[in-house]
């Protein structure tokens, strides 16, 4: 499939991992007239911006919270000196986060982590990171620049108006593009589920309910009962720190353990689902689990439940790429618009190491539309992804790529990049920029980071000082020899 013109202006939304890693892409190809990014905050980062904690503590989430369409995000002021505002959007980055992905995996290809980092870098490891990642194109970065609208201009060019907002000025202008990479991510519309009872307890227990983006530090939980829900990354690390400040053991709510957990069960205590809230002129603050076991004197319950896919700029995009929000739709290979492969969206995909993903899809969507790749025609697309469906199902587990999955959708998504028809003037001899290929050292990483984490995190108060995997016992040499592998 050829797509309607030739690519000149691409619009990229968001300055975030996967943003930035399309930028460079892009550039690399040597082709593309104009290129824009737009960013709402003051600096690159997307997420890896951390949220001051003053923000947070004055922000939070209606209980529940269903509704995936919600309106594009207004920013929040905060007071700088001289007088200068700068526009800030929360973040669920939260004070003592570390990553869940050792830093020789987590990395771009082109550029790997400080020496010095500990093997899961902090939050403030990862913003420097990325800072210095997006050096040679943040000429191409417009920031304090909200996207407002999106959406077709000519259905047979298929090609996009955009619509920007100078967030310090409020002007707003529409300009047009051939395509457009969405990066805006998908932590900022959080999911916080409709529990029997759980409306009336909140109106009664201000303030009690939360969710995981807005939390920030486990020291105003101090000598509090806790009920965290959830066991993905967040709810394993914000309850563990939570722990060691609560009145008694935390409680965990889930649905089943985490392959994720880096402590033992007795460090916690586990309880099914949350059945109901129970009704506060009977029950002190009681919650009732799907066991029948009933918890009093609950003084707070943190949901760790994630976030819906949300792209409120798109509104009127049809057919809609977001309708629950528990997937997209209408997406070939989690990344191009069936409809108008002129519109991208990358990083959808989870349980995946996101930056080197970022990266080589950015290599093939830039290469798409450089016209060095050609996609399916639009039926073939379609059958391919009903075929996803019923492969994945039609629900949150549809972007679901858990190992080894995700190693061998980076390498297919590797392999048709360099599969490209070589141009001159490129690097690799024509192939251009190339991203990340996982061989048998990153696949051994990614089968195995789980328990690396967990003797990371066993480390306590020392692991700051833990640099490297052999620091932790972890040998890939080794790891061959025993596995008869020359």
């Amino acid at each position: 499939m050829s797509l309607a013109n030739p690519i000149r202006r691409v619009a990229v939304i968001g300055a975030g991992p996967a943003g930035l890693a399309s930028a460079k892409y892009l550039l690399a190809e040597n082709y593309f007239e104009q290129i824009d990014v737009f960013e709402q905050r003051s600096s690159a980062g997307g997420t890896w911006n951390y949220t001051p904690p003053s923000v947070k503590s004055n922000t939070s989430t209606p209980v529940p919270h269903l509704n995936p369409h919600e309106p594009v995000e207004e920013p929040i002021w905060i007071n700088q000196a001289q007088g200068a505002r700068e526009a800030t959007f929360v973040s669920p980055v939260y004070d003592k986060l570390e990553t869940n992905i050792p830093k020789d995996l987590m990395k771009f290809s082109d550029q790997p982590f400080p020496e010095e980092a500990q093997l899961f870098p902090t939050h403030g490891t990862v913003k420097n990171y990325l800072d210095n990642y997006s050096t040679d194109v943040k000429s191409f970065i417009k920031f304090n620049t909200q996207v407002r609208d999106l959406r077709l201009h000519d259905a047979k060019l298929s090609n996009w108006d955009l619509t920007i907002a100078n967030l310090h000025t409020g002007s707003e202008t529409t300009s047009t593009y051939d395509a457009v990479v969405v990066a805006s991510g998908h932590f900022t519309v959080p999911y916080l589920p409709d529990i029997p009872g759980i409306q009336a307890w909140d109106e009664v227990y201000l303030g009690a309910i939360s969710h995981s983006k807005f939390y920030d530090s486990a020291q105003s939980f101090r000598d509090k009962k806790v009920v965290v829900v959830g066991s993905s990354a967040s709810g394993l690390d914000i309850g563990a720190q939570i722990n060691e400040f609560s009145k008694g053991k935390v409680i965990v709510s889930q649905k089943a353990p985490s392959y994720l957990a880096t402590s033992m069960p007795s460090d916690k205590i586990i309880r099914p689902e949350i059945a109901s809230f129970l009704s506060p002129t009977e029950y002190d603050r009681g919650i009732q689990f799907a066991n029948g076991h009933i918890e009093e004197h609950v003084d707070a319950v943190v949901f760790c439940t994630g976030y819906f896919y949300s792209f409120p700029f798109l509104s009127s995009l049809q057919p809609p790429v977001v309708t629950n929000g528990w997937r997209t739709r209408n997406i070939f290979q989690q990344l191009f618009y069936i409809e108008h492969p002129t519109l991208a969206f990358p990083v959808l995909s989870q349980r995946v190491i996101p930056f080197p993903m970022s990266e080589n899809q950015a290599a093939v969507l830039s290469r798409v539309w450089s016209g060095r790749i050609s996609l399916p025609d639009t039926s073939d697309m379609r059958t391919s992804l009903d075929d996803e469906i019923k492969q994945k199902g039609d629900g949150k587990t549809f972007h679901l790529l858990p190992f080894p999955m995700d190693a061998d959708y980076m390498n297919h998504l590797y392999s048709w990049a360099a599969g490209a028809e070589p141009r001159t003037g490129l690097v690799n001899d024509g192939q251009g920029k190339l991203g990340t290929y996982w061989g048998p050292r990153e696949r051994w990483m990614r089968a195995l980071f789980p328990d690396i984490r967990r003797a990371f995190v066993q480390k306590g108060d020392k692991r700051n000082e833990v640099k490297t995997l052999a620091a932790l016992g972890f040998d890939f040499e080794a790891w061959k020899q025993e596995q008869g592998c020359t």
